[in-house]
């Protein structure tokens, strides 16, 4: 494979567009052809050699040729954009539009991405070893068109909207999420290791979302269907079951309803664990109609704020999720 190196000389005044800084286009190309690449900075078209140092020279085809691009690269946007095959490195973090629309190859940022990255995604790898802003996998805007195929791997956290539009491939978070997760989402999985400030699956229509952290406020229109264990990382994983989102349209097959699926961790443990755990989360009707006059005085009151409440006041020490869901039965009556 041949290798192409981008070191950045010279920060741009406003935000640089490389539209064409992927394999596809320096197939093929020598240095100062490369370097030659237009590039556009407002509303001036220039070339990429006035900021980049470029040497090397691509392969005979795009899976046969590697970038490697180097520097402080947070005005650089759409780095390997609707890119089709080869591998691109990343050693700093880039703006926005990273890996938007790529259909094959990999991507591997050493560093933090800003929105958008991977929107619209179609194949390939895209590998993000920091974190990731807004809208990550999701859909251009006034599109319903999110990511459709490929993997994008998140090491840090990641901010709203992501996956929004989802239609297939897997996004795998290593850290916390903000709020939409998935929302409207018709296909693909997303995996949160972390936690989660909430409103995940939001509209979604198939699909699944794994999170192996909490979730500060769960959907009301999430239903708890049961337990199970899922294969993730090549173990068995017990989890609950939410089914949802009830409160959208959904597709038949067979004549039975296609729901998306929520698979919430919970500890491994034996039937009397399980039995157990139950009677210590569960309230009185007393207890309950204490906090319900106080949801009435305070209902903006966090969840983690009643949660540590409950603990305090009744000795009982609730998940995030229950005290979610007990929020939502208690404004409700």
């Amino acid at each position: 494979m041949n290798t192409i190196t981008f070191t950045l000389r010279k920060e741009p005044e406003l935000y640089l567009e490389v539209e064409e800084m992927t394999p596809d286009y320096c197939a093929g190309k020598g240095a100062a052809e490369v370097a030659a690449m237009p590039v556009y900075m407002g509303n001036e078209t220039l070339t990429l050699g006035e900021f980049f140092d470029v040497s090397g020279k691509g392969g005979a085809t795009p899976e046969s040729t590697k970038l490697v691009i180097n520097g402080d690269l947070q005005k650089i946007k759409y780095i390997g954009m609707k890119m089709s095959a080869g591998e691109i490195v990343v050693n700093g973090s880039t703006d926005m539009y990273t890996g938007a629309w790529m259909k094959g190859g990999t991507i591997t940022v050493n560093g933090s991405v800003d929105s958008f990255a991977g929107i619209g995604m179609e194949g390939g790898s895209l590998v993000i070893n920091g974190n990731a802003r807004d809208y990550l996998g999701a859909a251009y805007r006034g599109d319903w068109r999110g990511m459709q195929g490929g993997c994008i791997t998140v090491k840090g956290d990641v901010g709203s909207d992501t996956g929004m539009f989802m239609n297939g491939g897997t996004i795998d978070i290593g850290g916390d999420t903000d709020f939409h997760v998935g929302i409207h989402a018709d296909g693909g999985k997303i995996i949160i290791r972390g936690n989660s400030k909430g409103r995940v699956g939001g509209q979604m229509i198939k699909g699944e979302i794994i999170v192996l952290g909490e979730i500060e406020r769960m959907m009301p229109t999430f239903l708890h269907i049961g337990e199970t264990e899922i294969e993730l990382d090549g173990k068995m994983i017990p989890v609950q079951i939410w089914q949802g989102d009830m409160a959208d349209r959904h597709d038949k097959r067979k004549g039975e309803y296609i729901y998306g699926k929520l698979y919430l961790k919970i500890e491994a443990e034996g039937e009397d664990a399980k039995a157990e755990r139950r009677e210590k989360v569960k309230l009185s009707d007393e207890q309950k109609a204490e906090l319900a006059l106080l949801l009435k005085d305070t209902p903006d009151m966090p969840v983690n704020e009643l949660k540590k409440l409950v603990k305090e006041k009744y000795g009982v020490d609730m998940k995030t999720v229950q005290v979610s869901r007990l929020t939502d039965e208690l404004k409700r009556t």
